[in-house]
């Protein structure tokens, strides 16, 4: 008889694996569209914000970046992969379909001067800050 040492979490996975298929999902297929999102790396400097999102395997033509009234979108999609004759999967484990991150911008950063890079399914975005504001003193006298 063979030892084996107790991984309880992969007892969690295995039960969480019967309780989706038991509602009709095929194994690491259960997440829809929308479902998912890159992580993301948020810095900052005294000079810049820097944000990097890990997209790998996705075209830039698949990811758009817009900003609308101090809210940071960024928006794509990782196509699933056309099956092909002879090849069987056995666990699909990474998502796909459309994504979405939103973040909103603090106000000393100048929205007009982003520099965007993509390479090696690394999306980094440099969003270059403005002189900041002091904080305004108002006394409110109480009656």
């Amino acid at each position: 008889m063979e030892i084996t040492k107790w991984n309880p979490w992969r007892e969690i996975e295995d039960m969480f694996e019967r309780y989706t298929k038991s509602l009709g999902h095929p194994s690491g297929e259960f997440i829809t569209p929308g479902d998912w999102a890159p992580r993301v790396d948020i810095a900052e400097t005294d000079t810049e914000f820097i944000i990097k999102a890990e997209i790998p395997e996705i075209s830039k033509d698949d990811v758009k970046v817009t900003i609308d009234n101090g809210i940071l979108t960024i928006k794509g999609e990782r196509k699933k992969e056309k099956e092909e004759k002879g090849k069987k999967y056995h666990r699909i484990e990474r998502y796909y379909g459309n994504f979405i991150r939103s973040f909103t911008l603090p106000d000393n950063v100048d929205e007009s001067n982003i520099k965007a890079s993509f390479k090696d399914g690394m999306l980094s975005l440099n969003i270059k800050k403005t002189k900041e504001s002091k904080p305004k003193l108002i006394e409110v006298k109480l009656e």
